[in-house]
């Protein structure tokens, strides 16, 4: 009882912290401070739940227990890391997103190429990964090679979609323009649509940066060597380890939240001159 009074509290705390941060005038401080607070309330909270009702680690196991996991598996942790992340995401994401920019120039070049490969590649999106995972594992092997060919899949497209909408994004005016410059099309293109397809390109990539560690985690489901951090999530729910499970989630929602941030960062500093990036 003691542990759910104290979870009451926490909460309370919590709450009023935030309502008060929030009410003050908005700054760096009080921004990075909101969700702080929100994210330990929430996890202190979880702590006083499982210990408070004893829920068994099977089923949820406690902060505290995944945290000393976390702690006591790092080297495991790192090896799935380099695996997963670092060889099949990462590959897979600068291949896959490379590709698609440059398939984007050759269909806003040739139109024809639009209209035939855009709906394929709906089509391809609309695909489920636990239908291409196996295939492509037993086309690439078990190793990374196959996890990076399923993440080139899940972001091509969405990278090609965005970057041909953003070429478009451009009106008549402007291109009349640039053709009383006597500008031709590449210069057009670099001087004009490239600047301002910009906030497009970085929409697909920003998709691409969650699709990326997805892609690569689910498909080590379906095959993989002994490491990984696919193949340790299934090993260890088999083996009701479930602290490292959590370990694996919280390597991964740090890796995806830097990646993300991290692309979400260059954004700013190259569409500065974009709308949506003032204030």
């Amino acid at each position: 009882m003691s542990w759910i009074i104290a979870g009451l509290a926490i909460w309370l705390l919590g709450w009023g912290a935030n309502v008060y941060l929030s009410g003050l005038p908005r700054t760096r401080t009080t921004g990075l401070l909101v969700p702080i607070i929100f994210g330990v309330t929430l996890i202190l909270i979880w702590e006083c739940v499982v210990r408070g009702f004893d829920i068994s680690p099977v089923l949820l196991p406690a902060p505290s227990k995944i945290a000393i996991r976390f702690a006591n598996s790092t080297d495991i942790l790192w090896v799935d890391f380099v695996q997963t992340v670092l060889k099949g995401a990462l590959s897979g994401y600068i291949v896959g997103c490379g590709s698609a920019f440059a398939m984007a120039i050759c269909v806003d070049r040739f139109p024809f190429l639009q209209r035939g490969l855009l709906p394929v590649g709906n089509f391809v999106a609309a695909l489920p990964i636990i239908g291409m995972a196996p295939i492509l594992v037993m086309w690439f092997g078990f190793d990374w090679q196959s996890k990076a060919a399923v993440v080139v899949v899940m972001v091509f497209f969405p990278m090609l979609v965005n970057t041909v909408q953003g070429l478009q994004a451009t009106d008549s005016m402007q291109r009349d323009l640039m053709r009383t410059y006597a500008a031709g099309y590449w210069k057009t293109l670099f001087k004009l649509r490239l600047p301002a397809a910009m906030p497009f390109i970085f929409n697909g990539l920003k998709i691409g940066t969650t699709l990326a560690l997805i892609g690569a985690i689910v498909a080590e489901f379906f095959g993989s060597p002994i490491r990984g951090m696919g193949f340790r999530i299934s090993t260890s729910v088999g083996q009701l380890a479930l602290d490292l499970v959590w370990a694996e989630i919280v390597v991964a929602a740090v890796v995806g939240s830097a990646f993300y941030g991290g692309v979400a960062l260059l954004e700013k500093a190259v569409t500065f001159w974009h709308p949506s990036q003032r204030g």
